[in-house]
């Protein structure tokens, strides 16, 4: 595959003789229905699968958690493909146009501000300050960030000077979020927690806001596969079919825009599930766009649950960030793709 420099990047083979996207589909929705059981019997002091007894607790807060994680895993893994179909490139993520420092920046902001705030007009207003602002600023700030990208680089139109503006917005982002922190230092902590990544504050509000994003994007997200399986063979050869690319690539943008900002507004910067979402989808398959799409939120889904019940069974009833653990396995995949990539290249 060709990245857009027109530099030439390895991609994991697909499997020979490996199922076919339905079978694919088919497993991963039966991973998905064995993870939410596990997720609704895992609790803060362990495994209970006394239903009965605990259904408060699960309908208040394990049922939300777990379906709150599937639901932000999919909009990661069908961003990461958008991602990476958008820019021709395996290694993309969602994170990639400035998204990550923007949210980040903006829950800084809100944090500073309700220190401040406590400090003049009490610890209940500011608390419910941040409770209300902290979701909203996270998403603000990932549509700002990339907003600031796409004006930086004038449009979507050349994947390569939006690629690059991103890497400009995530670095100015960070260094303004980094200055407001050493100016309230009391900043910090949150934005660690946020950097982290969460789910454990998920609700019922979140799930339903998460699935109504998600039943938006997806469509949309499959109504534009053909324009990715074009963009595969080159501006040159997509134009010649009639698109207007400029226009398309916008709204591939704009999808991936409200897929990454909610899902971070609701979790935080979780690693490495929209980049190894769809790598696994193509390691196992061969599929257009259409499938790929639809199978990386699916993947995503499951990767994001599998490390959220597995957050809070390994060392319980202590909690390990999800966003932590996503982040050790996604890497351990990488390296362990990559050795395997060496291995092959010297045969």
């Amino acid at each position: 595959m060709t990245a857009p420099g027109g530099s030439s990047i390895a991609v994991a083979a697909p499997v020979r003789g490996g199922p076919t996207p339905l079978r694919l589909a088919l497993a991963l929705a039966a991973a998905a229905a064995l993870l939410l059981l596990l997720g609704l019997g895992a609790g803060a002091e362990g495994w209970s699968w006394h239903w009965r007894d605990d259904w408060d607790l699960i309908a208040a807060i394990r049922a939300p958690r777990t379906l709150g994680a599937l639901l932000i895993g999919a909009l990661l893994g069908l961003a990461g493909a958008i991602s990476q179909g958008l820019f021709r490139n395996p290694l993309a993520d969602p994170y990639l146009l400035g998204a990550a420092a923007g949210a980040g920046l903006g829950v800084v902001l809100v944090l500073a501000a309700g220190g401040l705030l406590g400090a003049t007009m009490g610890l209940a207003a500011s608390s419910l300050l941040l409770k209300l602002g902290l979701v909203g600023a996270a998403f603000a700030g990932a549509l700002a960030g990339m907003l600031l990208t796409l004006v930086l680089a004038r449009g979507a139109a050349r994947p390569l000077v939006l690629l690059l503006a991103g890497v400009v917005v995530g670095v100015l982002l960070g260094a303004v979020s980094d200055l407001v922190v050493l100016l309230s230092p009391e900043a910090l902590r949150g934005k660690h927690v946020f950097l982290l990544g969460s789910t454990s504050f998920l609700g019922w509000g979140s799930v339903g806001l998460t699935a109504a994003v998600l039943a938006a994007t997806l469509p949309a997200a499959l109504v534009l596969a053909r324009v990715l399986d074009a963009l595969v063979l080159g501006d040159a050869t997509a134009a010649s079919l009639g698109l207007p690319l400029a226009r398309l690539r916008l709204a591939l943008v704009a999808l991936l825009a409200l897929a990454t900002g909610s899902a971070v507004a609701q979790a935080g910067l979780v690693a490495f599930v929209g980049l190894v979402a769809p790598h696994l989808v193509r390691r196992i398959v061969v599929a257009t766009h259409a499938a790929l799409l639809a199978l990386s939120a699916l993947a995503g889904g499951v990767l994001l649950l599998a490390a959220d019940v597995a957050a809070r069974s390994v060392i319980a009833p202590q909690e390990l960030p999800v966003g932590l653990l996503s982040a050790v396995l996604g890497g351990i995949y990488l390296l362990v793709l990559l050795r395997r990539r060496l291995d092959e290249g010297l045969r």
